[in-house]
């Protein structure tokens, strides 16, 4: 039997209410938007929809909860996700203290943008969180569980994906009101200690 209509849309809401919820992913597809054009936002959301992909893979086939029941390994993740986050908020600031650059890039360095966004979903802990403690409420154990966690895993990509569209839209209309290098130095810095804050955030908020 199929996963019903009703659960469905349950799953979708709840969905829609933890990605409205500013975490990384949001933090770093704004300032990336901002200061790089919608351009390199929309090749970072793709790495992070493949990033989120893999990962509700992983929960399908057990990896995940491997990782979630081993506390250094659970520990390295976390760890590493808030130092890449970090690392990518002082990027952020140390390049609106430089020489004010063109907000525009070769298209050969947006593959750059797509890898940040997949390593970004790899190491975060609370992407994992949710596949393993949120999605199964909405698995019918007396069904078969791989196709409904299949489906389900891949219904949040697509609420996930159209959520970071539109920051990605919504931080590339204002990078046109931040041509002035004084504005975008001003905007980036604003952007970058947010980030870190949401790093300092998810160090607090995953820990076990």
């Amino acid at each position: 039997m199929p996963i019903t209509s009703a659960t469905l849309l349950s799953f979708l809401l709840t969905c829609l209410v933890i990605e409205i919820t500013p975490g990384p992913n949001m933090g770093y597809l704004a300032i990336l938007s901002a200061s790089r054009g919608r351009r390199a936002g929309y090749v970072a959301t793709a790495g992070i929809a493949t990033g989120l992909l893999a990962l509700g893979i992983a929960a399908g086939l057990g990896l995940a909860a491997i990782i979630l029941q081993s506390r250094p390994l659970y520990e390295t993740l976390r760890w590493c996700g808030v130092a890449y986050l970090l690392w990518l908020a002082w990027e952020g600031w140390s390049e609106a203290d430089g020489s004010g650059e063109q907000a525009t890039e070769d298209v050969s360095a947006y593959g750059v943008y797509f890898w940040r966004g997949l390593v970004t979903n790899l190491l975060n802990p609370k992407a994992a969180l949710f596949f393993l403690s949120v999605l199964p409420e909405f698995l019918d154990v007396s069904q078969r569980l791989a196709p409904q966690a299949m489906t389900l895993s891949a219904a949040y990509v697509l609420v996930a994906t159209t959520i970071h569209l539109t920051i990605v839209s919504l931080a590339g209309i204002a990078q046109g009101h931040l041509a002035d290098a004084t504005k975008m130095r001003s905007a980036r810095k604003v952007l970058s200690a947010l980030l870190a804050l949401i790093a300092v955030w998810l160090a607090y908020s995953t820990a076990q």
